[in-house]
């Protein structure tokens, strides 16, 4: 294994890590967005605002997505356990 195939295997787990964190992200960030132009409407302070729906949305976009997530795990765990004799040398 050369400095080029752990180059690639570090890539390759930081794409995949960025792909299965980004909808989730954009769910809170979304549900943020409408949380605070809420509150600025109603001048409602209340720090329990933000929170509850953020987990709510995160709980439920984790669960849409569980499968999605699951099938880019495996698919990645294949290919990195198929390419494993080619890093021995």
């Amino acid at each position: 294994m050369n400095a080029g195939d752990v180059v690639n295997l570090g890539r390759d787990l930081l794409m995949l890590t960025l792909y299965l964190s980004v909808p989730v992200m954009l769910v809170a960030m979304i549900i943020g967005l409408v949380v605070s132009v809420f509150q600025a409407m109603t001048q409602i302070q209340e720090q329990t605002l933000t929170f509850v729906p953020k987990i709510i949305g995160i709980l439920v976009a984790m669960l849409l997505l569980l499968p999605w997530s699951l099938q880019m795990i495996v698919e990645y765990t294949i290919r990195l356990v198929r390419d494993m004799p080619n890093f021995v040398r």
